[in-house]
């Protein structure tokens, strides 16, 4: 016996993952109505789909600036997406008006992993070791990659929580973006200002 998918478990469903309507009540009716199956399913599909608009061309889309209460704070951030018709959607720039807020709060020093220099990675590794000595080899490589982890999620943009949404990365709003619009969007750069620093 199926389970019944009403409209209301679908905006809901749709509310939490960024996902389409379509694709919600699919995902819905092959878990049978189970949300959290459906939200793996989700995610599983959603990656795949993701991954295939990486791929696309994202010419187009918004250079934003937020400069925060009382002017001590600004930031400027360039973020692409294929077409105009996306840039000019009132919920993409509401996204990259985010973004800045989330830049000025959490102060992100790149977008992603690879822009972190080799060099600063290395001086973090050092710290890290230096705090474990005296413990067994196998568990130092692992307090070590941990650290960097949590390092990583401090320093890179797409790793952080987002300020709003604290259960969710930047990457993943990213990903519901990407999903909602149907294109590939690239947050490409930022620059944060801080008076004094």
């Amino acid at each position: 016996m199926s389970t019944v998918i009403s409209a209301q478990m679908v905006g809901d469903l749709r509310e939490k993952t960024g996902a389409g309507l379509l694709d919600c009540k699919k995902a819905l009716t092959e878990s049978n109505g189970n949300v959290e199956e459906a939200i793996t399913l989700l995610r599983k599909k959603l990656g795949a789909k993701v991954d295939k608009l990486s791929s696309r061309s994202a010419k187009e889309g918004l250079v934003e600036s937020y400069i925060h209460l009382g002017g001590k704070v600004g930031v400027l951030i360039e973020v692409n997406c294929e077409t105009d018709f996306v840039a000019r959607n009132d919920e993409f720039r509401a996204f990259v008006r985010d973004l800045c807020l989330h830049i000025a709060a959490a102060s992100p020093t790149c977008v992603n992993r690879e822009e972190v220099p080799e060099a600063d990675l290395a001086k973090e590794r050092d710290i890290a070791a230096a705090q474990v000595l005296g413990k067994p080899p196998a568990a130092v490589q692992k307090i070590v990659e941990g650290k960097v982890e949590k390092y990583f999620s401090t320093v890179v943009l797409l790793d952080q929580p987002f300020v709003k949404q604290p259960e969710k990365t930047v990457k993943e709003l990213l990903t519901a973006q990407i999903a909602k619009t149907g294109e590939n969007i690239q947050i490409r750069r930022f620059t944060r200002y801080q008076l004094g620093a």
